[in-house]
C-alpha cells in the first residue's frame, strides 16, 4: 500500500495514512477466507479451525506490523495499486491496526471453538468476523475503526517527568 507523508492531527501527533482501497481489498480477501471457513465447518470442524487459525495469523500480522506488512496488503501494494489511478482518499493506520486486533481475537476464539468441538462458538465468532469484513469490503464501514476512538480513551496517557 502506498503511504502518504505523515500528517498532523488535532492531537499534534504524526499519523501515517494509507490508500483506502488497500484495506477494502484486504477486507474482500478476508471475506472470502471467512466464507471458506464457514462452508468448510459444515464438513470438518478441524479444517475450519485451521482456516480460521491461518486467518488469525494474518490478522496478527496486520495488528502488529500494520497495513504495509499485512499479507493481503502486500498483494494489493505490489499487484493492484500500480494498476490503479492516483490515490484520492486516505485513512489513518492506527484504527486499521486496532481493527485487525479485533479480528484476531474473534478468529482465535472461532478457531479454538472449532478445535474444541464447540462448533457454535466457532461459527458465531467466524460469522462476526465475516460480518465486519463484509461491511468494510462492500460499504467501507470498518467496525474496528469505529471502536478505535473508544478504545483509545482507555489507553493510559503518557506522563511527562
Amino acid at each position: 500500500m502506498s503511504f502518504a507523508p505523515r500528517v498532523h492531527t488535532d492531537t499534534a501527533q504524526a499519523v501515517a495514512t494509507v490508500d483506502v482501497r488497500g484495506p477494502r481489498f484486504t477486507a474482500w480477501v478476508t471475506t472470502a477466507v471467512l466464507v471458506v471457513a464457514l462452508v468448510v465447518s459444515a464438513v470438518s470442524w478441524e479444517a475450519a479451525a485451521v482456516v480460521l487459525g491461518l486467518q488469525a495469523v494474518v490478522f496478527a500480522v496486520g495488528a502488529t506490523r500494520g497495513p504495509r506488512a499485512h499479507p493481503y496488503g502486500l498483494v494489493f501494494g505490489r499487484l493492484i495499486a500500480p494498476r490503479l489511478g492516483p490515490v484520492a482518499d486516505r485513512e489513518p493506520v492506527p484504527p486499521l491496526k486496532f481493527a485487525q486486533l479485533v479480528g484476531f481475537v474473534f478468529a482465535v476464539v472461532g478457531a479454538l471453538g472449532f478445535a474444541a468441538a464447540l462448533p457454535a462458538i466457532g461459527f458465531i465468532s467466524a460469522a462476526f468476523c465475516l460480518l465486519a469484513a463484509f461491511l468494510n469490503a462492500a460499504f467501507g464501514i470498518c467496525l474496528g475503526c469505529r471502536l478505535y476512538p473508544l478504545a483509545a480513551r482507555f489507553r493510559r496517557a503518557p506522563t511527562t517527568a
